[in-house]
């Protein structure tokens, strides 16, 4: 092992020097590899020889060849330069943003849509970027970006915080979600007013604020205020509620896709209300990570 103080001497430069020696066992080859003269590589070395204090290589008119020292140095400077490449390699990646770890937050409903194709593609260009996924709400990725636990959030309804930026990447109609045996489930298309009637399961304003609002003036506008009776946090438990025949609900048509069992999800009658999903992330954010993700998402979205 090369003694600390040593290291503090040399240089990367004069190891790559005396690795070439080293290889060639020629100064001759070893300059032209280097791509400089002879002698300034002569100099070279016997600079590091007189900085170790042993000679490194034993001369002869025929040949050079190492000493006991030089076979030493050859060991510990291949692992130096190894891991000098290494460090370089790990720094230039990280400065393209091609490492390092990126948490991201979005509410159930997104993963129905394209999500899973952009996670998809990130990693397949980014395969040493840690990705860390959390299912949360809205409400709760807005503190959450705030607070530096994820760099990207996606979310339903516009956010107003002067500290977080946004980006729509899809807006889409919502429908009415029915029971299979409801009394309008064979209609082609309905007015919200028609289901005025109706109990209605909501998604809790604390914990999704945007979203449960939009509902709520939508039907306000519609002409009456929804008879909550039970509270879902989540897209699915929504679903088998309507199922069970607990409620009615609304939800992006995105989620109408899935075919639920028995539930009917219903085009609105123009003009239908529409629901958002933006991509929130920091205004201060200057991770090259999250770049590269934000331009994965507006080529999966094309936006």
């Amino acid at each position: 092992m090369i003694p600390r103080r040593y290291h503090d001497v040399m240089e990367l430069r004069h190891l790559r020097y005396f690795m070439a020696v080293a290889e060639e066992l020629n100064f001759g080859r070893a300059a032209k590899r280097l791509h400089i003269s002879q002698p300034p590589l002569t100099r070279q070395i016997q600079d590091l020889e007189r900085e170790l204090g042993a000679k490194l290589f034993q001369r002869s008119k025929r040949r050079i060849q190492l000493t006991e020292a030089g076979r030493a140095l050859f060991v510990e400077a291949q692992s130096m330069l190894d891991q000098a490449d290494r460090i370089q390699s790990v720094v230039e990646r990280a400065g393209r943003g091609e490492t390092g770890r990126l948490a991201i937050g979005f509410v159930n409903s997104a993963i129905y849509e394209k999500l899973p194709d952009a996670l998809r593609a990130f990693r397949s260009r980014y395969p040493d970027v840690e990705l860390v996924l959390r299912e949360i709400n809205s409400g709760e990725q807005v503190e959450a970006l705030r607070e530096k636990r994820i760099q990207i959030g996606f979310a339903r309804g516009a956010v107003q915080d002067n500290d977080l930026k946004s980006v729509i990447i899809q807006n889409e109609p919502l429908v009415a979600v029915l029971p299979f045996d409801h009394k309008l489930a064979q209609e082609r298309e309905i007015s919200i007013d028609r289901l005025s009637g109706d109990p209605f399961i909501l998604y809790p304003r604390t914990s999704r604020p945007n979203f449960a609002d939009q509902i709520l003036q939508i039907c306000v506008q519609a002409g009456f205020v929804p008879n909550v009776v039970q509270e879902a946090v989540e897209t699915q438990t929504a679903m088998s509620l309507v199922a069970a025949g607990i409620g009615v609900t609304l939800a992006p048509q995105s989620v109408a896709r899935l075919n639920w069992p028995d539930v009917t999800c219903m085009p609105i009658a123009p003009p239908a209300p529409h629901s958002n999903l933006s991509a929130l992330y920091r205004s201060d954010d200057e991770s090259l990570v999250s770049k590269a993700f934000l331009d994965v998402i507006k080529e999966i979205w094309n936006l």
